[in-house]
């Protein structure tokens, strides 16, 4: 098991939420005017005694995003390979128990995908697969990227944990980020979201990022589902982990992602709501707390949402995108993994980041230093 099992298990889920809703006005005070800022000043920040500091909060996320970042925003955009899954989770669409045509993608269908996107000016492509091993695996992998990475500038994935040797295996191939959701840390809420199938393991998928870190992958991406748990308690425990990762893998870089409970096939109610006030909140702390992590929001959100989120943190988005496999060109009609909530075109995308005064990114220009 890794060094961070032993951390995050001294830590108590009910005392550190506590903890965090104990906070005080001072509190946040002190955490806005340091110049170092560590983990309890990150607790000062996301808890209820920061909210009537929200606009200080604002504006000292802006002037830190822009003395790192500058006027720039990445674009990026999901590619599905495959909803077949092997887990039963109870927010996800393509659950193994949900009765759905079952999809996953061959070589020519993933070069017809691939030419879609490539005509709406796409160099950032993020592979996401359900969760099965027999269909889905090492060597589907390996086969995906050696087609898609000689087309794409930057290869990110987001599919079932691997092994250390396995990444090891996927790096040469083309493979840059890993995104690796906890869903949430909450381990009691954690058993009954996941009651079956190989991601019911906590402590395996807790562990991923350190395999990753081991494996030397160039970057790691971290999140929970906002709305399995309270969103400030998981936040925090997000939080503990980016830290912990940045200290022991400090070549690699890191990129905190929002996604939060969306409407899908079978639907689940979320614990708990997040209002869009908390979740600038909540983006502002990250910023705040760490100046140098990367902030992705999705299609998940609302498009006036994004509209204003982009200038207060925000350092890339996803446009255009597809959350079923086959959907840009083979499928368009088959079951998406969850809804999309900002339906705009690229182009359209661009034309409100460059309307606000910033540049779009498309191509990751450090790959040329590989």
């Amino acid at each position: 098991m890794s060094k961070f099992k032993t951390l995050f298990d001294k830590y108590d889920w009910q005392l550190t939420k506590e903890s965090i809703y104990n906070k005080t006005q001072l509190d946040v005070e002190l955490a806005l005017n340091t110049n170092k800022r560590g983990i309890e000043d990150f607790k000062a920040l996301i808890s209820p005694a920061a909210a009537p500091f929200l606009e200080e909060m604002a504006q000292l996320s802006h002037k830190l995003t822009l003395k790192r970042f500058g006027n720039t925003i990445q674009m990026y955009i999901p590619l599905y390979l495959s909803n077949e899954c092997n887990n039963i989770c109870t927010y996800c669409g393509f659950s193994y128990d949900n009765k759905i045509k079952r999809r996953t993608l061959s070589g020519v269908d993933l070069l017809k995908e691939m030419s879609v996107i490539k005509d709406m000016g796409f160099e950032h492509i993020l592979l996401v697969s359900g969760e099965a091993n027999k269909t889905v695996g090492i060597e589907y992998f390996k086969n995906a990227l050696k087609i898609v990475s000689p087309n794409f500038s930057h290869v990110s994935m987001e599919v079932q944990p691997l092994s250390q040797k396995e990444y090891e295996e996927l790096l040469p191939l083309g493979l840059n980020t890993v995104l690796i959701y906890q869903e949430t840390y909450n381990k009691e809420d954690y058993k009954k979201h996941h009651p079956k199938g190989k991601k019911s393991n906590f402590y395996y998928r807790l562990d991923t990022p350190d395999r990753l870190g081991k494996a030397g992958i160039r970057k790691i991406g971290l999140g929970t589902l906002i709305g399995l748990e309270d969103w400030r308690t998981d936040s925090f425990f997000t939080a503990l982990h980016l830290d912990y990762l940045e200290k022991n893998y400090w070549k690699t870089k890191y990129t905190i992602s929002f996604p939060r409970l969306r409407p899908f096939s079978g639907g689940l109610e979320p614990k708990m709501i997040m209002t869009d006030r908390e979740l600038v909140q909540l983006i502002c702390a990250y910023r705040i707390f760490n100046e140098e992590v990367e902030l992705s929001l999705s299609t998940r959100e609302t498009e006036i949402f994004r509209n204003n989120i982009i200038k207060l943190g925000i350092t890339s988005i996803s446009a255009g995108s597809k959350t079923n496999p086959g959907g840009y060109s083979l499928f368009p009609q088959s079951l998406e993994q969850f809804e999309i909530s900002d339906n705009r075109s690229p182009n359209l995308i661009v034309k409100m980041l460059k309307d606000n005064g910033y540049e779009p990114i498309w191509k990751d220009w450090e790959i040329i230093y590989k």
